[in-house]
């Protein structure tokens, strides 16, 4: 695939939406056309596919009986017809708001248009007819009217509230239209029209502005389009209309799935374009994975056998026009300081009281953990010794020993012992080298004859004598083994089977990645969960390599790093985010990680980021390492998954656990995923 092709967000499932917020008037239906034309353009040259205006845009909508005037409803139609021929070389399909007559009815309108093509008209279903909306005085509601046409400039184009616009060569590129008061209602129009098949659903506001009226219009774009698995784009009246007796702000959204993607400045002077690419693949996965969604289509009588699809042919070039959408290159972990404390506060505490319920049901007298100084067994510790505390429990029921092997450094034996002892648990250590060479000599490995041979059944003697100690310690001690090993271990089989790192009797870290528990820990340090001397050797742990230290360092005194091996933690974790969540095509996966990691921009990441969130990879080595990943996942490493021990789920994103979020067969190849990433990657 040539480059450019594959950095077209439209390759994807990417949809590029807008929401308008022209310059309002009190009645210039000319000004009004004026102004939607000017932003239909700009839109264009912003390669935006679909462009959202306020209700009543071409009308005006604060101008109460003169909705009534029969001059004011023909310049309506006439600003339509304007609208529309000269948008008719425009990209973007158009929803504007305009006030239509049929049938000795006004009804209050969103209009689909589309290169210079009326699409179809929806009229508004429910009027408010409160406190300072008089809508019923005007407007007929457009509440069951179904299969009808209207004319507009003398064409007759579907009318109704069962539309849906679909382009016939874009895959996924589905929208609906609502009309302000339409989301308000317990009932909103949006949900049959995302039942029947839309994924971007719309609404055409007016909306004057009141004291907490922005923030409840973001609570309900972000609920609908979680509610109904979709994007859902919505465009508020701005300045210029009407403040005879309200005032208007012009605030335009953009969210997905609950997420918020854009909001535009509010009480602007100038007319904006708030812009933003929504993911339909996502979508499209979200609601194939989630019963529930098709379940409510049966329940409310399959709404996609009511409504119409309007085909239109969008025409998309495929071109490369960058990415109008922020991607996380850590999407575990918030980028906001205030969501990323929040979710740490939950993690940790959703791993404390696991652990606590689990030594309540086992009625255990001790837990018993193997300390490395390294990160996973750091934070396995203190949550357990977090749990101790809860159960009003003495923290020396913990039996933490470092077990030091061939390759165990002073530093980190040190960190390890320091931390025991900061901590108050029980701290012992066995040194399991003894034991090491008496097995390596029963199997005759080449080590226990002097020669300096360190593969796998090198490391994996080590590995395993350090779970048969800590079993039997159990069984000797009354007690269960904490398991440390952590999801992204789990995801990339980088665990020996059998062991610690993948077997124990409660495994508290295997719903958290990596990079979250790198988050958790500065989390503990920076809200002062432990003493300051705890949080001393804490941030010693944080800045020390990754390894397993399970080979002696070189001749250059370089250690055995994990991440040279496997790849680097932060995109593995970015990998098995889309992979595990959203089911996404790999090639989608390297599009996202491409914009995510393709420039090392250190300024915009706060101060507690790792140093990893400042790199930057390019295309060839996230597909390669990519390629790597999904090898380990599909092909090699389900067997360990499949017999992995208890342990809480803790990310939203997902968990692999054959009991929860992950089934796959144990035998599985890689063989589909590999193609369509080198199919469709540079």
């Amino acid at each position: 695939m040539k480059p450019s092709a594959f950095a077209s967000i439209h390759r994807h499932g990417l949809i590029r939406v807008a929401a308008a917020t022209p310059l309002a008037s009190v009645g210039d239906t000319v000004a009004n056309a004026g102004a939607a034309i000017a932003l239909a353009k700009q839109a264009d040259g912003e390669a935006v596919d679909l462009v959202v205006f306020p209700e009543l845009n071409l009308s005006s909508y604060a101008i109460d009986d003169l909705h009534l005037q029969a001059a004011h409803q023909r310049a309506s139609e006439a600003a339509l017809l304007r609208v529309a021929q000269e948008t008719a070389k425009t990209r973007a399909a158009l929803l504007v708001g305009a006030a239509l007559v049929r049938n000795g009815r006004l009804y209050n309108c969103a209009v689909a248009l589309h290169r210079g093509r009326i699409l179809g008209v929806v009229p508004k279903t429910f009027l408010p007819n409160y406190r300072e909306y008089y809508e019923k005085r005007w407007f007929a509601s457009g509440m069951g009217l179904s299969g009808l046409s209207i004319d507009v400039g003398g064409e007759a184009v579907p009318f109704g509230t069962d539309l849906i616009f679909a382009a016939r060569d874009l895959a996924h590129f589905t929208f609906h239209a609502e009309i302000c008061e339409d989301y308000w209602a317990p009932t909103p129009p949006s949900t049959a029209g995302a039942l029947a098949g839309a994924l971007i659903c719309c609404n055409l506001s007016a909306s004057n502005i009141v004291i907490g009226k922005a923030r409840e219009r973001a609570m309900l774009a972000a609920s609908q389009s979680a509610r109904a698995v979709c994007a859902y784009v919505y465009s508020a009246s701005g300045p210029g209309e009407s403040t005879t007796e309200v005032a208007w702000d012009g605030q335009g959204l953009i969210h997905e799935l609950g997420e918020q993607l854009a909001e535009s400045q509010r009480f602007g002077e100038a007319a904006e374009l708030l812009i933003a690419d929504v993911d339909t693949g996502r979508l499209i996965q979200e609601r194939l994975r989630m019963g529930t969604f098709n379940d409510a289509a049966i329940a409310s009588g399959h709404p996609e056998t009511r409504f119409r699809r309007i085909g239109f042919d969008h025409q998309p070039d495929f071109a490369d026009v960058g990415l109008r959408r922020a991607i996380r290159r850590f999407p575990f972990v918030p980028n906001a300081p205030e969501k990323r404390d929040a979710d740490c506060f939950e993690a940790f505490n959703i791993q404390v009281e696991a652990l606590a319920k689990r030594l309540t049901a086992a009625k255990a007298d001790r837990i018993v953990i193997g300390v490395s100084g390294g990160l996973d067994s750091t934070h396995a510790l203190i949550v357990a010794a977090k749990a101790m505390d809860r159960l009003d429990r003495s923290r020396s029921d913990i039996l933490a020993f470092t077990l030091p092997g061939f390759a165990t450094g002073d530093d980190t034996k040190a960190n390890a012992w320091a931390l025991m002892k900061a901590l108050g648990v029980t701290g012992e250590e066995i040194d399991i080298r003894p034991a090491a060479r008496r097995m390596l000599e029963d199997i005759a490995h080449p080590f226990a004859e002097g020669e300096p041979t360190y593969d796998v059944t090198f490391e994996n003697v080590q590995a395993g004598l350090r779970t048969d100690y800590l079993f039997r310690l159990a069984n000797q001690r009354g007690g269960i083994v904490l398991g440390t090993g952590d999801l992204s271990e789990m995801a990339l089989g980088w665990c020996t089977y059998g062991v610690g790192d993948q077997m124990s009797h409660y495994a508290v870290n295997v719903g958290v990645p990596k990079t979250l528990i790198q988050f958790l820990i500065r989390w503990c340090v920076r809200t002062d969960q432990y003493d300051a001397a705890t949080d001393a050797i804490l941030e010693r742990i944080l800045a020390t390599e990754i390894s397993p230290e399970l080979v002696p360092a070189g001749a250059d005194g370089a250690i055995q790093s994990t991440e040279s091996i496997i790849g680097p933690y932060a995109l593995n974790d970015f990998f098995a985010h889309y992979v595990i969540r959203h089911g996404m095509a790999p090639s989608t996966i390297a599009f996202l990680a491409w914009h995510a990691w393709r420039d090392d921009e250190a300024g915009r990441w706060p101060e507690d980021f790792p140093v990893a969130a400042r790199t930057a990879y390019d295309l060839p080595t996230i597909v390669a390492w990519l390629e790597k990943f999904l090898v380990r996942f599909f092909a090699t490493s389900q067997f360990k998954r499949s017999a992995m021990p208890n342990g809480p789920k803790v990310s939203a994103g997902g968990a692999l656990s054959p009991r929860g979020d992950w089934r796959a067969p144990s035998d599985g190849i890689a063989g589909p995923w590999i193609d369509e990433l080198r199919r469709n990657t540079p």
